[in-house]
């Protein structure tokens, strides 16, 4: 019988922190109507939750691997939460004080993996949750982001602009979203929400290069796409 060997940790970069240690990954479906709808679904009356694995997460300047098996992976830019604290039912009034931090994630999806799942009642995790299926920039303190209902960013593929989002279009804002998820799991510091993607995701290709902005902040996230070896 072989002994436990702790892994290192998963962590994030905190810009004026350093790394932060990497605790729950949530992502939010369907938070912008017009993404929502070009996937042939109605915006939903409350937050579509689901949970993306911490191996997925893949550092700035990283290499995306299409998996052999998928015809169909898809990119989702996001801008992603940092819990700088932890607790259950948050009041949405004051949900913006849980916040430590803002960045760039982008939700890598295996779509064809995605409908064949729902198609027959199983849960997606796989489409959502491969290795480097996650690639986040460093993060901005919250201190630092004067709106964040308002926070514009944006996504190029091969320097062809392919997403555009505002977090002002967002149907539940990030305060709404931690309030939500308290009210069913302990939240912790270091847990990251993937907030929703706007529309625009596309398909992706062996060599293609992918270039996110959070307009107005200085703060870039960059990613290349290569085929399985």
């Amino acid at each position: 019988m072989s002994a436990f060997q702790a892994p290192p940790p998963i962590t994030v970069h905190l810009q004026g922190t350093g790394a932060v240690p990497v605790g729950t990954v949530f992502g939010i479906g369907r938070n912008y109507a017009a993404h929502a709808r070009e996937l042939g679904n109605e915006p939903p009356p409350e937050p579509v939750v689901f949970l993306k694995a911490a191996t997925s997460l893949l550092e700035d300047g990283g290499v995306v691997v299409l998996p052999p098996d998928s015809r169909d992976v898809q990119h989702e830019l996001e801008i992603v939460i940092l819990l700088g604290r932890g607790g259950r039912h948050v009041p949405v009034e004051s949900a913006q004080d849980w916040i430590a931090g803002y960045g760039l994630g982008i939700d890598i999806t295996a779509r064809d993996w995605q409908r064949k799942a729902q198609a027959e009642g199983n849960p997606w995790a796989i489409a959502k949750g491969c290795d480097g299926f996650g690639p986040l920039s460093p993060f901005l303190p919250a201190a630092q982001v004067a709106d964040p209902a308002r926070l514009a960013f944006e996504l190029r593929v091969n320097g062809l602009l392919r997403q555009a989002g505002n977090t002002g279009d967002m149907l539940f804002s990030c305060g709404e979203i931690v309030a939500y998820l308290s009210r069913h799991f302990s939240l912790r510091a270091g847990d990251l929400i993937f907030t929703g993607t706007p529309e625009g995701v596309s398909r992706l290709q062996p060599g293609d290069t992918l270039e996110a902005r959070l307009l107005g902040h200085g703060l870039a996230l960059q990613a290349r796409v290569a085929a399985a070896a």
